[in-house]
């Protein structure tokens, strides 16, 4: 065993870590968002199950291993002995599960009511390069390690249980919730240094307000359904379905409007037909109500005006989503939204469009493509 550790003492790995010292974070950060961005895809997938329970798991176990590294009855013990890899192996972990769940929630084409939580997700990413010198502060890594674990949660007890609703979120952060203040009161309990450098209630009243912050953005629709995803939402002017393909034709921008595929301008006549076109993504055996929300603006009165909700049910499963589509034929001219909500009224997407009437003008970039 002496020959193992000084035989890793001395190896190029430990030689590497320590010349490169200033740098070794950010490299354990790419490599972790690197590492998931190559190999996630479904959240309903095995591989992609094991991998963040995994990390989560790791996460829980090394954090509470680095805030009891420093107490004296661990001198010249193993966790002593790599004490100096705890904060790579902690940051990895970090980058590695912000870097799925921004994965996870890329997959949706529009962001446009929830990115709030989308740049949160972004900006943990990122700052995950500054915890090098912050590491050590234990109300920032329980903090993160809070906001990590509901995001876990929320994404994973859906896909355990097959049920997504306003019930499991609330759930899913409470047993979040149960689980963090649980690793700090263990650490805290366990560990003489943690005890010297954090003050219990205060960082318990943190997680809490986060708690509560998180609970209100759901509440305000700022948080999207996860593992829900909106892949495409299109307005098009016809949709055929034929050898379980939905062929839908659609107007196109240039090639550099790359973030959407139709038009904003849809041209068309009075009393024909528009049509709404999306596939939303949902682990398997998951069932939901689906509605298209369509609005229009009133210019009269510059509010959006609720049309009609049209609902249909999706059945999860299929990895490019569930097809749907709804149509109206009585438009009006001017500016609509159609909002894609679960039975509950959470978000998925929003497709913007403006129909404009015209006799001389035609539909322009006109395209028929099969999903």
């Amino acid at each position: 065993m002496k020959r193992a550790l000084v035989k890793f003492r001395n190896s190029k790995f430990r030689q590497f870590i320590r010349r490169y010292e200033k740098y070794a974070p950010i490299i354990f950060f790419i490599c972790g968002f690197i590492f998931d961005t190559l190999t996630l895809g479904r959240i309903d997938r095995l591989y992609d199950l094991v991998v963040l329970c995994s990390h989560m798991t790791l996460l829980t176990i090394t954090l509470y291993l680095f805030n009891i590294s420093d107490d004296k009855r661990w001198n010249n013990s193993l966790i002593d002995r790599y004490k100096e890899y705890l904060p790579l192996a902690i940051q990895f972990f970090f980058g590695a599960l912000s870097s799925a769940y921004v994965v996870y929630f890329s997959r949706s084409v529009s962001l446009s009511k929830t990115m709030s939580f989308f740049i949160i997700l972004i900006v943990i990413l990122f700052a995950n390069e500054l915890l090098k010198k912050r590491i050590s502060n234990k109300y920032l890594q329980f903090s993160v390690y809070f906001f990590l674990s509901i995001t876990f949660f929320t994404f994973i007890i859906p896909v355990f249980i097959k049920e997504i609703s306003s019930t499991i979120f609330i759930l899913s952060g409470l047993v979040s919730l149960i689980v963090t203040l649980s690793l700090i009161f263990i650490t805290y309990s366990k560990s003489p240094s943690t005890r010297l450098e954090l003050r219990l209630g205060k960082m318990v009243g943190i997680v809490l307000l986060l708690y509560t912050t998180i609970n209100i953005f759901y509440y305000f629709n700022l948080i999207p359904p996860v593992p829900l995803a909106l892949e495409s939402g299109i307005v098009a002017h016809n949709i055929e379905v034929k050898n379980n393909k939905y062929v839908v034709t659609y107007e196109t921008d240039g090639w550099y409007v790359f973030w959407r595929d139709h038009r904003l301008k849809f041209i068309s006549k009075p009393k024909k037909p528009v049509y709404i076109f999306t596939s939303i993504f949902a682990p398997t055996h998951i069932n939901k109500t689906i509605l298209h929300r369509w609005k229009w603006y009133n210019k009269a009165t510059n509010e959006w005006e609720i049309v009609e909700d049209i609902s249909f049910s999706i059945t999860g499963g299929r990895g490019n989503g569930y097809r749907g589509y709804t149509l109206k034929k009585n438009t009006k001219k001017g500016e609509w939204q159609v909002e894609v909500i679960t039975e509950e009224e959470l978000i998925l997407g929003v497709i913007d469009f403006e129909i404009i009437y015209s006799n001389s003008l035609q539909p322009r970039g006109l395209v028929h493509k099969k999903y």
